[in-house]
């Protein structure tokens, strides 16, 4: 398809990268924002941790008091960070993902957690029994995954799973093994 059929169609033009953007998502407890951190680090990709980036820039509707957590205000949010993901280069934490564009990613990770390692890490970050509860359910339904799998194309979805350190050193380093390919994919482009 041509940029004037991609306009014509209401399509947001392209524009080229020269280092890709990450989505990492999953279940609250996954390990999102560890994983990002150490994958930051050995791809020299910038984290962008999108809870923390809503409460400094006040993204956000307000509080919901029953859960404890901002009520995301999805416009402010994708208005915010459109000009610092087009180049490229990132590496975007969010427990949720099917409100980004999907021209922002060029790999979209989904943690998975067993509930045995799951219930004890959201346990210990203070949530409440039906925060736990209503996070221990969406990880059972694999409400993320499906989630990423409807709002992205098939082949950049990947499923890893974030049961140990050791698995989360293994997903950095599969991480930093796919950012090299794509930059010797891409070098012609740049």
């Amino acid at each position: 398809m041509d940029s004037d059929s991609d306009s014509d169609a209401g399509v947001a033009p392209h524009y080229p990268r020269y280092r890709p953007n990450i989505l990492i998502t999953g279940t609250p407890g996954t390990g999102k924002t560890t994983t990002s951190e150490m994958a930051a680090e050995a791809t020299g990709l910038t984290h962008i941790n999108v809870g923390d980036l809503v409460k400094a820039k006040s993204l956000h509707e307000g509080l919901d008091t029953e859960f404890n957590s901002y009520i995301l205000d999805d416009d402010k949010l994708i208005d915010e960070m459109e000009e610092v993901v087009r180049p490229g280069g990132n590496i975007v934490d969010f427990h949720s993902c099917d409100i980004f564009p999907e021209r922002w990613f060029d790999l979209v990770i989904v943690l998975r957690t067993d509930n045995g390692v799951l219930y004890p890490r959201l346990e210990g970050r203070g949530y409440n029994s039906k925060k736990i509860n209503e996070n221990m359910e969406c990880e059972i339904m694999q409400v993320v995954l499906e989630e990423a799998r409807d709002s992205y194309a098939e082949e950049i979805v990947v499923e890893l799973q974030s049961n140990s350190l050791e698995e989360m050193e293994e997903n950095v380093s599969r991480i930093k093994a796919w950012v090299e390919q794509w930059l010797k994919d891409n070098s012609n482009s740049q």
